[in-house]
């Protein structure tokens, strides 16, 4: 089935594309969600008309992102949890964990963005990258203390 990507999907194309996916993606996901519209005569037509709006929505939420990376440029979180032993800690330091403390530095995100692949489960300093999109990944530097 061919579909018109409304958003920037990874790995399958940019906002404005017409792309073949398999009818079931396409029914159970794409369509539903709102991030594509069936590819028809119709929409064909209607999407020539709506390709500015599309790209123009595209280029805001890029320069949006653009000054995100900026604010997250250099910054440094600090989280304290309790200690077990010598270096593992009660619990772990979960993506949302990282969200909370940025909404401390004021900056909002969504814990999607934050690429953590296995929480993290021992005191120390770690590079945590959060990948904006496709082409922009920041790395931010998180500590994890011992909680006094």
């Amino acid at each position: 089935m061919e579909v018109i990507l409304r958003t920037d999907i990874p790995k399958l194309g940019k906002a404005g594309d017409i792309v073949k996916v398999k009818d079931g993606y396409a029914r159970n996901y794409l369509i539903p969600k709102g991030f594509a519209i069936p590819a028809n005569q119709k929409n064909i037509k209607a999407l020539e008309k709506q390709r500015k709006i599309i790209l123009a929505k595209a280029e805001r939420e890029r320069k949006k992102l653009e000054s995100l990376a900026e604010k997250l440029e250099g910054i440094t979180l600090t989280i304290y949890r309790k200690k077990i032993d010598e270096e593992r800690i009660y619990g772990s330091v979960s993506a949302l964990d990282i969200v909370n403390a940025l909404k401390e530095h004021g900056i909002e995100l969504d814990k999607k963005y934050v690429d953590l692949e296995e929480p993290i489960k021992s005191l120390g300093s770690f590079e945590v990258p959060i990948k904006l999109s496709n082409d922009k990944v920041v790395n931010i530097k998180v500590e994890v203390l011992e909680e006094k």
